[in-house]
């Protein structure tokens, strides 16, 4: 993939997050978010172009949901 800019700046969150790729889930904790993206770590290994679902629990316990995402790098 060519470099290029984020159009959005990211924000540190650290928060936990679940997420789903198929039939498998995997927990972790995202490091940043963006408007368009976001960096996590977690328990299940994810390939570049795999799609999935997030949803991200804020420190205040409010959740966020992205019905779907696309893994840009691993």
């Amino acid at each position: 993939m060519p470099f290029t800019i984020r159009p959005s700046r990211r924000f540190p969150v650290p928060c936990a997050v679940t997420y789903n790729a198929g039939p498998f889930q995997g927990q972790g904790t995202v490091w940043n978010l963006s408007y368009t993206g976001r960096r996590f770590s977690g328990d299940l290994l994810l390939r570049p172009r795999a799609t999935l679902s997030l949803t991200v629990t804020l420190p205040n316990a409010r959740r966020i949901v992205v019905p779907q995402a696309v893994v840009r790098w691993s």
